[in-house]
């Protein structure tokens, strides 16, 4: 059985948000800090945006992981498809700028 990626938020007819990460080895162990700060930058797109906006986590090998764009670096952030960021950090206020650019209205109208 393949382990699904995990979702946050949404419904049909919502922007798509796909981080792609990895688990990184250090002198602890295994540790997932991408997973970890995909699920914080989710926390906080879900309570501005609401069911307007699905954030999605995917580890490299997932079988259901979207195909990478070539040069791609991790972590990469993709909206809809299209390339956000790749590699560098997971930035929240530039997810939350590019969906404000696609016409979504916050919560509550607050800018």
């Amino acid at each position: 059985m393949t382990k699904q990626s995990p979702s946050f938020g949404g419904s049909e007819g919502l922007i798509v948000v796909q981080i792609v990460g990895a688990p990184l080895a250090c002198v602890d162990g295994i540790k997932d800090t991408w997973r970890d700060i995909a699920k914080h930058t989710a926390d906080q797109l879900l309570a501005r945006f609401g069911d307007r906006v699905r954030v999605q986590y995917f580890d490299l090998f997932d079988a259901d992981c979207p195909a990478l764009p070539a040069h791609a670096q991790l972590p990469l952030v993709l909206i809809e498809g299209e390339v956000l960021s790749s590699g560098g950090k997971i930035s929240t206020p530039a997810i939350r700028k590019r969906i404000e650019a696609l016409s979504v209205i916050p919560n509550g109208h607050r800018g």
